[in-house]
């Protein structure tokens, strides 16, 4: 018989033991299950946010700053003309800029299912912002109307929070403003903000400078045109950004961070689970001492032995990592969830999970990875048993 065909036999002898060692074996299943399942649900988060982030710009839009980052920046009004007239900007049928002079604050807000603040941006734009970004959709009302207390609100913390259904009021130091709509964004971080006029914003709030300006460029390739523009004017002050790159930018330090964590965690519980699962299998060996003499007194090698214990880890593993990233798709793809993001204030983001196949494939090898290092030392011991002293003891 050939090594192949001995694998195969010692291994189905090995499996069908299994139903009698069903307790142990459960071991080796539901330690590698919630490895599995605490990396993949891990990686699920840091992909959503990384994705959510990314939907926010365009190559085609330039995003223009007086300061690092769009909380700490400061435009005059005379600096917005400047920009918005700049060459490679697009013009629409009326001849004004397809572009808006933005205004950012943060208000705490009750979520009205925990009780908590949290903490949204609310984010005063220009006119022409559905020109701009056309990706925002109303779902319902309509839009705010200029130099009204009104505001839209982003579907996803209508949905995350709750309160903030169109017809009701959110409270400003000026008084209450009323929600006329609700948008979406496909999915990117605008839909975790509220929008309404910039002009009525910065009353409220007694400032005279925007945060940023963001055009839309009749092309990519027209950037370069535009931030030359920029620079060689002497009374700006300001840094033209291609708006895809700067919110891949701002949204790095965070996406590292969640992933850096998530392989973490997995590490912590991957030990834990190791030394289950070695337990495990040497159990399963020390039980298997007779069967296993017996088999090697009749011809079959050591080989064979050894690859069984390792092929009976692995099928165990492969079991309980399914079973994990089964129960993370099942309870937590489409979910949204909430962060609080640090980029000079307090951002509330809300973001949903996709569970897909390239994290369910990470979380499935790295719990494959376990249960070989546990099969692998188990076989050793296998390898070791001697054929007397097995039957002596039998």
């Amino acid at each position: 018989m050939n090594t192949l065909r001995q694998i195969s036999a010692v291994t189905t002898v090995a499996l069908e033991t299994i139903p009698r060692r069903l307790g142990t074996s459960l071991i080796v299943v539901i330690g590698t299950a919630t490895t599995a399942a605490v990396l993949i649900a891990a990686l699920a988060i840091a992909t959503g946010f990384t994705r959510a982030a990314a939907k926010s710009g365009s190559p085609d839009r330039a995003i223009v700053l007086g300061g690092m980052n769009e909380v700490s920046s400061g435009i005059s009004r005379t600096s917005v003309a400047m920009i918005m007239d700049a060459p490679g900007v697009v013009h629409s049928a009326t001849g004004l800029p397809i572009a808006s002079a933005e205004a950012l604050v943060s208000i705490a807000f009750t979520d009205s299912h925990t009780g908590r603040d949290a903490y949204i941006t609310v984010r005063g734009v220009g006119q022409e912002v559905l020109a701009l970004r056309p990706e925002i959709q109303l779902v319902a009302g309509r839009l705010f109307e200029p130099g009204r207390q009104e505001v839209i609100v982003g579907r996803a913390i209508e949905q995350r929070l709750g309160g903030l259904s169109v017809g009701s009021s959110i409270p400003f130091p000026d008084g209450n403003w009323k929600i006329v709509g609700i948008y979406s964004s496909d999915g990117g971080s605008y839909e975790s903000e509220i929008l309404t006029d910039a002009s009525s914003l910065m009353s409220a709030y007694h400032r005279n400078e925007f945060n940023s300006v963001t055009v839309r460029l009749a092309s990519p390739l027209d950037f370069a045109r535009f931030s030359a523009a920029l620079a060689s004017n002497p009374t700006l002050s300001v840094k033209p950004q291609r708006e895809d790159e700067y919110y891949a930018t701002i949204s790095h330090p965070i996406s590292r961070l969640l992933e850096i964590t998530a392989y973490g965690l997995g590490i912590i519980m991957a030990f834990g689970a190791v030394f289950g699962a070695l337990n495990t299998m040497f159990s399963a060996v020390r039980a298997r001492k007779t069967e296993i003499a017996t088999l090697r007194a009749i011809g079959f090698g050591g080989t064979s032995v050894v690859a069984s214990v390792v092929i009976e880890a692995l099928i165990l593993g492969c079991a309980g990592a399914l079973l994990g990233a089964f129960a993370v798709w099942f309870l937590l793809d489409g979910a949204r969830i909430s962060t609080m993001v640090a980029t000079g204030t307090l951002l509330h983001i809300t973001f949903g999970l996709e569970v897909g196949p390239r994290i369910v494939l990470i979380g499935v090898l790295f719990a494959l990875g376990i249960a070989s290092a546990a099969g692998v030392f188990a076989a050793r011991q296998a390898s070791r048993i001697s054929i007397a002293a097995a039957m002596r003891e039998n």
